[in-house]
């Protein structure tokens, strides 16, 4: 005879038994595994307002991802963010490297400023960890022969040559009114290398390149500067430099009332900025800059832009830098149908992405660099951001000199 305990075990291990059946297949079927991404960007120290808007915008492009339906080929797979803070310095994102390696990600996204990204792309090479460059400008990340990194926007040789060229198309159509130019630019590997190029380029075009003046970053008072640009009375003045330094150069000229022909910056921190054209728009007015932009007739960003100042925060190019860069490795993982970092890397290698809001046309990848980026030239114009060249794009016609 059975006893009541012998029939309560038999039935706690039928129950059991009947559960883990039933739990097995769902598990398998409806709960396939996460992708695990590192986002990688600075988002305290000097560099922070710049960081944050970057990992906004990868944390809007994983929501959009895992909407969609995640990672089809691998059963649906969510993409699973690990945050990582570079602290505005090459030292910490190559820690943030080490850990994210550690946790296991499939790849890393980010890391916005230049001398980063030439880190932590190093630090990536030596565990095959795919790193897509969301920023970084420097042409040095993509000329090193790594087989991981992996930059969708255009590097600064492209956009110094861009401008320059655009520049004296501008001044031969007004007479050429501007000779003399004055670059400012910050101390790390992207205004120095921007100054550099442009000091090579802007003589062959019959400009007289009087002073480049290097500055601290961060700084908090460009009066000697500017009393400096005074003295020199420039035709232009180029600056180079991050967000907060750039407003407070053009502000500083503002007050001393220093009104050269034209500001023309290249990847100017924020001379295609929402933010710097509502916080001082008499100061922003007339700027020039070339820089990365959005396709401004694609509906997908004035979308996103919305949504973006739905949240409170400005439409930066570090946010759909960032986003799109995310997409990229989305659609490079879908394609591998795996989260192995070498298969992940051959689908980087030959990808033909083409789902996005630049204006850029289908990836194509030449030793980590894609060969359709481009910059877009735009000009703040009555409190707004406008691409003035190329005329595919143009949604204002250019105003230049500002000052005859």
């Amino acid at each position: 005879m059975r006893t009541s305990d012998s029939n309560r075990r038999d039935f706690i291990a039928q129950a059991g038994a009947a559960a883990s059946a039933l739990a097995f297949p769902l598990v398998a079927g409806a709960q396939p595994r996460t992708v695990k991404i590192g986002v990688l960007h600075p988002v305290t120290g000097a560099l922070a307002y710049s960081g944050q808007q970057c990992r906004e915008g990868a944390l809007m492009a994983i929501e959009d991802i895992n909407k969609a339906g995640g990672i089809k080929s691998l059963g649906g797979a969510k993409i699973e963010a690990l945050l990582g803070d570079a602290q505005s310095t090459p030292a910490a994102g190559t820690a943030e490297i080490e850990k994210m390696n550690e946790a296991g990600v499939s790849a890393v996204v980010g890391a916005f400023a230049s001398a980063i990204c030439l880190a932590t792309t190093q630090a990536a090479a030596k565990y095959n960890l795919p790193h897509v460059v969301d920023v970084g400008v420097a042409d040095q990340i993509v000329e090193r022969g790594l087989k991981n990194t992996f930059r969708f926007g255009p590097g600064y040789r492209k956009c110094a040559e861009v401008a320059v060229a655009n520049l004296h198309v501008l001044n031969t159509a007004a007479g050429k009114p501007a000779k003399t130019v004055m670059i400012i630019h910050e101390e790390s590997l992207f205004g120095t290398g921007t100054a550099n190029l442009l000091s090579r380029e802007l003589p062959g075009y019959g400009y007289d390149v009087k002073e480049v003046i290097k500055h601290a970053n961060p700084t908090r008072d460009f009066n000697n500067i500017v009393l400096r640009m005074k003295a020199v009375n420039p035709d232009i003045v180029i600056p180079a430099n991050y967000y907060n330094e750039y407003a407070l150069l053009v502000r500083t000229m503002q007050q001393q009332k220093v009104t050269p022909k034209a500001i023309y910056s290249v990847l100017g921190g924020a001379a295609s900025s929402y933010k710097f054209v509502k916080e001082f728009p008499e100061a922003a007015n007339g700027i020039i800059d070339c820089n990365h932009w959005f396709n401004p007739r694609d509906k997908r960003a004035a979308d996103l832009k919305k949504r973006v100042e739905a949240k409170g925060l400005f439409f930066s190019y570090e946010v759909f830098m960032t986003y799109t860069a995310m997409r990229l490795l989305a659609d490079a993982i879908e394609r591998a149908r795996s989260t192995d970092r070498a298969a992940i890397n051959a689908a980087l290698e030959s990808s033909t992405f083409a789902d996005h809001l630049m204006p850029y046309g289908p990836t194509k990848f030449v030793n980590g660099q894609n060969t359709g980026a481009q910059p877009l030239m735009t000009q703040v114009v009555k409190n707004d951001i406008k691409v003035i060249v190329p005329r595919d794009y143009r949604e204002a016609d250019p105003i230049f000199p500002l000052k005859s």
